[in-house]
């Protein structure tokens, strides 16, 4: 099963690790992490980068496409033209599609949600609109083969829901247990619906300054 996991300057790093450590899971699964040119490509925060081995037109045809978010590098790759080329094209042979955090503006970009319901980040989901997509407030949302999920966090649920709709409900308990995912947050402030409004400015002003 040959999986893509679109990397490029600027991504959130749990984006892609997150649902990657629940993909690379899967029986027969083979997990390739591409970008425009293979090399490293550093995440949002500057402090971590991630190997790339595979150029865009390397892995063509995936069975899976995943496409991580970020801040102002998101941006970024929602207007290049040699991404968006990729993703049409791969889209319209992939088993399935699918987009963490504001990697669903990407997908949007290309056209993909045109029409669709779709999630992203809670700051970002007026862009949706902008590319013709409802937004959802929901963590996962699957219309047919796409899937995309909510803010960093909800790639490992995303990710999940996939190994069960790939290999079955045994199969993504399996993984579950294997990278014990019991979260119990010490919080419930977790979604813009239950955090107090205090955070809630707290959080809108750092997502400002990480778009600019």
């Amino acid at each position: 099963m040959k999986i893509a996991i679109l990397i490029y300057d600027g991504f959130t790093a749990l984006d892609a690790i997150g649902p990657y450590e629940v993909l690379s899971c899967l029986p027969g699964a083979k997990v390739h992490f591409v970008s425009t040119e293979p090399g490293p490509k550093r995440a949002h925060t500057n402090f971590l980068s991630v190997m790339t081995d595979y150029a865009l037109n390397d892995i063509s045809d995936p069975e899976i496409i995943l496409v991580p978010g970020g801040t102002k590098g998101t941006m970024v790759a929602a207007e290049d033209p040699r991404i968006l080329s990729w993703l049409r094209k791969a889209h319209e042979t992939s088993k399935w599609t699918t987009s963490v955090c504001t990697g669903s503006l990407i997908l949007g970009a290309a056209g993909i949600l045109k029409g669709l319901q779709a999630t992203t980040h809670w700051y970002a989901r007026d862009f949706l609109q902008k590319f013709g997509a409802q937004y959802l407030s929901e963590r996962v949302v699957r219309q047919g083969k796409i899937i995309t999920a909510a803010g960093v966090s909800s790639g490992i649920d995303m990710a999940l829901q996939l190994a069960k709709e790939v290999s079955g409900p045994e199969m993504a308990k399996t993984i579950q247990l294997i990278i014990e995912y019991d979260p119990k947050p010490p919080f419930d402030s977790g979604s813009i619906a239950k955090a107090e409004p205090s955070i809630v400015q707290l959080a809108n002003q750092a997502a400002q300054e990480a778009f600019k």
